[in-house]
């Protein structure tokens, strides 16, 4: 029994051992991390100051122009040095899920229900900035407009 009783013991303490041990360094989060309320402050800011730049298709720059989520890649890259996904669908499950009413400043807005269409990011006040459509310009409107407050909205917090 005692030969039982030390290897049960061994076992427990290997077991609470692994569950001790650092990760390795090779694993990943699948979850982007989450910005800080000055770094999202920060993103809003940048991408006010883009208002006026012009729609293009596949754009991602300033020179260039931008198409949406370009805008946004864009923008939380210069900002906040953090990668997004590239298109409005991968947007779409992009960072947390939060409900309309928690939207703070530098949030991703996506239109569009289970099949999205467009995003942006929120500056306050129920406006946001976006990249609206081809011989456009980045601007700021309001979620509570006429054609947006129509639109399926879930709201991403990255």
């Amino acid at each position: 029994m005692p030969n039982l009783r030390t290897a049960i013991a061994l076992c427990i303490c290997l077991g609470l051992a692994a569950c001790g041990s650092a990760p390795k360094s090779t694993m990943r989060s699948a979850r982007p991390p989450i910005l800080s309320a000055e770094q999202s402050r920060d993103a809003a800011i940048h991408a006010m100051g883009l208002v006026g730049t012009p729609y293009r298709y596949g754009g991602n720059t300033v020179d260039g122009g931008f198409d949406c989520s370009g805008l946004i890649a864009y923008v939380y890259r210069e900002s906040a040095g953090l990668a997004t996904p590239r298109t409005v669908s991968q947007l779409a499950g992009f960072g947390d899920a939060i409900a309309r009413d928690e939207l703070r400043t530098g949030d991703l807005v996506v239109f569009g229900g289970g099949r999205p269409t467009h995003a942006g990011i929120y500056v306050g006040e129920n406006r946001f900035v976006h990249a609206p459509s081809t011989g456009g310009e980045v601007r700021l409107d309001r979620l509570d407009g006429p054609y947006w407050s129509r639109q399926k909205l879930d709201v991403r917090r990255p």
